[in-house]
């Protein structure tokens, strides 16, 4: 389907030079983006009320085997 959309000047430009760097048409990626918004926006309808989403962060490599007992009694003692 054909429509008329009014894009800032500035987000025309980025989605020019992306469809160029990716080969594909304009029309390919703004179809992309709104996918992507709408499956993002049924996830986020689908959880419960009042829930919210856990805290996450990166811990960095594990400090030691917790499958070897001993040691992990050590890195806690040592703690």
């Amino acid at each position: 389907m054909k429509t008329t959309l009014n894009i800032d000047d500035q987000m025309m430009k980025r989605l020019r030079e992306e469809s160029g760097r990716r080969r594909v048409r304009m029309s390919a990626l703004v179809e992309a983006g709104l996918r992507r918004l709408f499956d993002e926006s049924a996830k986020i309808s689908k959880r419960k009320p009042g829930l919210l989403d856990l805290p996450s962060w990166p811990g960095g490599p594990a400090r030691v085997d917790i499958s070897n007992r001993e040691a992990l009694y050590k890195k806690m003692e040592d703690a």
